[in-house]
């Protein structure tokens, strides 16, 4: 099955476990890979004046990627699509940091795009608000329900 790694924001300022990136890099090398990382603009993205908070405006990924894009904001870029849609995978695997935020996001534009995301489900972290990412994982299945675990790829 041709398939390509997504890895959504595992960068400094979410404070990703080490066990996440570890898992994450297992898979490196085993099928074309592209990560995203979100930098803070707030021209682009009101994440100071809306949340409080927002990332790093200099964070790079911790995972080394076939292709790395910049986003602000918590969707992926058109870029990113286009270059996803360019490899031609018959599902896109998505893994990362906030899995019903910025995660979910990435969903929905593979969705959009006309790709079969499928969510590895060890392989995510949900925000603050759950940390285990269950909310994201259930809310997943829901609209995409292609689910994964590392072990199964």
């Amino acid at each position: 099955m041709r398939q390509v790694l997504l890895v959504i924001d595992v960068q400094p300022s979410f404070s990703p476990p080490d066990w996440l990136v570890e898992g994450i890099r297992l898979l490196l090398g085993t099928m074309p890979s592209v990560a995203t990382v979100e930098r803070h603009d707030e021209s682009r993205t009101p994440f100071q004046r809306q949340l409080g908070w927002s990332p790093a405006p200099d964070d790079d990924s911790l995972i080394t990627a076939d292709q790395i894009f910049i986003k602000h904001g918590y969707a992926p870029t058109p870029e990113t699509i286009a270059h996803l849609k360019a490899l031609a995978p018959e599902r896109v695997l998505v893994c990362g940091i906030q899995t019903e935020t910025c995660v979910l996001a990435a969903g929905f534009a593979l969705f959009d795009a006309g790709l079969q995301p499928t969510l590895i489900t060890d392989l995510t972290v949900g925000s603050s608000l759950d940390r285990s990412g269950q909310l994201g994982i259930d809310l997943w299945r829901h609209h995409f329900g292609h689910l994964v675990s590392s072990r199964e790829l």
